[in-house]
């Protein structure tokens, strides 16, 4: 039997040995923390004498406990569970070393519940960010981010810690033990949204502020990102060229990640453009389900050891949780929900800026935009299909 299989069943002796115990209780253990069924079932009665005020439960009260409390307990206890008899009361009395320790007994249930809670939200999450990414979607990925947030706050106020991202130290580093599945409707959408960067990278200003480089799942698309962001940073031009030159520059043919056929064929200039933005989107929504499936992942991992204390268990998971928390803010910006904050406050209008901004905006134009003009483009554009290399 586990140690917390001994601690419910000591509590509860306690309780059964001195009511009044229930006092020390009652404000913060509750019968959800019970592991066992029978034991939450057993508190539960308990409680609910006590609320009826039941001679036993007196704070005043003196001299042995009377036998009406354990029958009534009991009593109580059956009408909502099976199999309950009057013995097992005196087999949790005898699991009890010492009824005045009822509190102490009492924090390792607690103790055991905030991991097992945490665990199992934690599992939830996991599941869900998996069929997300299947489906790729995150909406249910986001509602189960926030529970687990919120349990993890509600946790940490019931143990009376203070809810804080705290990064876990080398005994008890995060570990992921899988990789998220990657689809290949996810790898073309990738290389289509880069093929319509490339074909028209002024749509790179409207994605910059929320899609990162590790929200692609390809390295290699990663890569190729990079190098478009750093050409139209710098106001060069944007081209199947120029993107090679700039991905060869950071060492992606020479690591292996990329070959050149490979840069040529996602930058075709012949390939159909696109609203970025929408696939952008798409890509971003990827980046989150596999992020919450990570954290899960990890937040798992921590709940499963049992040498760590509540308090750290919280404040690491919500560390671990804290990459999400960004992928969420950026997921809010690229569906519109939440404002570009790039955009928000008063600008700067000095003269300086201003002409630094125009300057950046004609090299931009007269380097970097195509010529020929851009194919009109349905609102909702059906997902491409990845492309085989040629």
């Amino acid at each position: 039997m586990t140690p917390l299989a001994h601690a419910e069943q000591a509590v509860l002796g306690a309780l059964f040995l001195d009511p009044r115990q229930l006092e020390r209780l009652s404000d913060w253990l509750r019968p959800e923390h019970f592991d066992r069924p029978v034991h939450a079932t057993l508190y539960a009665a308990m409680l609910k004498l006590r609320t009826e005020e039941h001679p036993a439960t007196a704070e005043k009260s003196t001299g042995p406990v009377p036998l009406s409390w354990i029958t009534d307990t009991v009593h109580e206890a059956s009408l909502h569970t099976r199999g309950l008899t009057a013995v097992y009361p005196h087999l949790l009395v005898s699991a009890c070393p010492r009824s005045e320790h009822a509190p102490m007994y009492g924090r390792m249930v607690l103790e055991g519940a905030i991991h097992r809670s945490v665990a199992q939200h934690a599992d939830r999450l996991h599941r869900v960010a998996l069929a997300d990414l299947e489906a790729g979607t995150a909406d249910e990925t986001v509602h189960q981010t926030q529970v687990l947030s919120h349990v993890l706050a509600k946790m940490a106020r019931t143990w009376g810690t203070e809810a804080r991202p705290l990064q876990p130290t080398d005994d008890h580093p995060l570990l992921a033990q899988s990789t998220p599945p990657v689809t290949e409707q996810v790898l073309a959408d990738e290389e289509f949204l880069l093929g319509c960067l490339v074909s028209q990278p002024e749509q790179l200003l409207d994605l910059v502020p929320w899609l990162r480089p590790t929200d692609f799942a390809d390295r290699g698309h990663q890569y190729i990102y990079r190098a478009l962001g750093a050409l139209h940073h710098r106001g060069e031009p944007i081209d199947q060229l120029t993107v090679l030159w700039e991905a060869q520059r950071r060492g992606a043919l020479t690591d292996g990640t990329l070959d050149t056929e490979r840069v040529l064929r996602i930058c075709d200039p012949l390939a159909p453009g696109g609203p970025a933005a929408h696939y952008g989107e798409q890509v971003v929504t990827a980046s989150l389900a596999r992020t919450a499936a990570t954290a899960a992942q990890q937040v798992r991992e921590l709940a499963s050891q049992d040498a760590l204390a509540p308090g750290q268990l919280i404040n690491y998971a919500l560390y671990a949780l804290g990459p999400l928390d960004d992928a969420r803010r950026r997921h809010r910006m690229a569906s519109g929900t939440e404002p570009d904050p790039s955009h928000s406050g008063r600008q700067d209008t000095s003269p300086s800026r201003t002409e630094a901004a125009r300057s950046r905006s004609r090299s931009h134009r007269s380097g970097s935009q195509r010529s020929r003009p851009a194919a009109d483009v349905p609102p909702n554009p059906p997902r491409p299909t990845r492309r085989s290399p040629s």
